[in-house]
């Protein structure tokens, strides 16, 4: 990324209204008691392509755009953690290095391959990649991805780089909104493709379209994942479980201020007004759904 951007938005987040722009210390030192449970960003992410299909286009960015984010990330001072390895240090009571962040991948895109893997490795920079298994290519496809999708062999050398690779279920359903014995083989055939392609089961999950509810976290947890994200548009922090972390969504649109007060987990809450809105009336239509396929049931019994 060029010098004019970094001077444009440099780390700390320049001034806000004349006034210093608060890190995430300062965030993190606001309400009582949450100075001991910093915020952390996790980044999510999803295309790496500079022509998208048009199903993937708004939540894609382009390789350039990609290579000067993570340029900031390194400027910033970020230390990129694997979404294994933030958990593992928060079961543990350990303290989190300086200025931790999350870079997630969901789907399996395969320009994660062809552009994202590059830059990672040339800063040295980990990530998570949550696969969509019916959807990657080669063994166990069941068709349906919205764009080119990654190979076995690339998502062996992904991990072979460093790079976790989780799960995201078998053909991206929404799992609130499926049967249990839907549920149950979206997260049981995920498991057994990455376990049989890579030689180790996947630790991490993150849930299709961010959707979840007790039944699909207590069914993601039995599967024998121990750790999974949502969305949410805001910070992780410990307090929200292992199994619903939030992370911030990185579109097309995401210009360089934009994403630097996302790495300070600065102003979020207004920056995703609106998808926080969507969510929150969505919610409640996914919530009578549900109770009507309840009483549907019911009735037929």
């Amino acid at each position: 990324m060029s010098g004019d951007l970094l001077s444009r938005c440099p780390p700390g987040g320049g001034t806000v209204g004349g006034r210093a722009a608060p890190g995430p210390a300062a965030e993190a030192a606001g309400p009582a008691g949450r100075a001991a449970d910093p915020p952390v960003p996790i980044l999510m992410y999803h295309a790496v392509s500079r022509s998208p299909a048009a199903a993937t286009r708004a939540l894609s960015v382009t390789p350039e755009a990609f290579a000067g984010q993570m340029a900031m990330v390194t400027a910033y001072g970020c230390t990129p953690l694997t979404t294994a390895q933030l958990a593992a240090r928060w079961r543990a009571g350990r303290p989190l290095p300086a200025r931790p962040v999350l870079i997630t991948f969901d789907d399996g895109y395969e320009g994660v391959h062809r552009h994202a893997l590059p830059v990672l490795a040339g800063l040295a920079l980990t990530a998570t990649v949550f696969v969509t298994t019916g959807w990657l290519r080669g063994p166990g496809a069941a068709g349906g991805a919205p764009d080119r999708m990654l190979g076995w062999g690339q998502v062996r050398e992904l991990a072979a780089a460093g790079v976790e690779i989780g799960g995201h279920s078998h053909t991206h359903p929404q799992l609130d909104q499926v049967s249990p014995a839907r549920l149950g083989v979206e997260l049981a055939r995920c498991r057994e493709l990455v376990s049989a392609e890579l030689g180790t089961p996947p630790a991490s999950f993150a849930y299709p379209y961010g959707y979840s509810d007790r039944r699909v976290r207590q069914a993601v947890r039995a599967a024998g994942y121990a750790q999974a994200l949502a969305v949410g548009n805001g910070p992780a922090r410990r307090v929200q479980g292992p199994y619903a972390l939030r992370r911030v969504t990185v579109r097309r649109s995401t210009g360089p201020e934009q994403f630097g007060r996302l790495l300070e987990c600065r102003a979020l809450t207004r920056a995703y007004a609106p998808d926080r809105a969507l969510t929150r009336g969505y919610a409640m239509v996914r919530r009578a759904r549900r109770a009507a396929r309840g009483k549907a049931l019911l009735s037929r019994d």
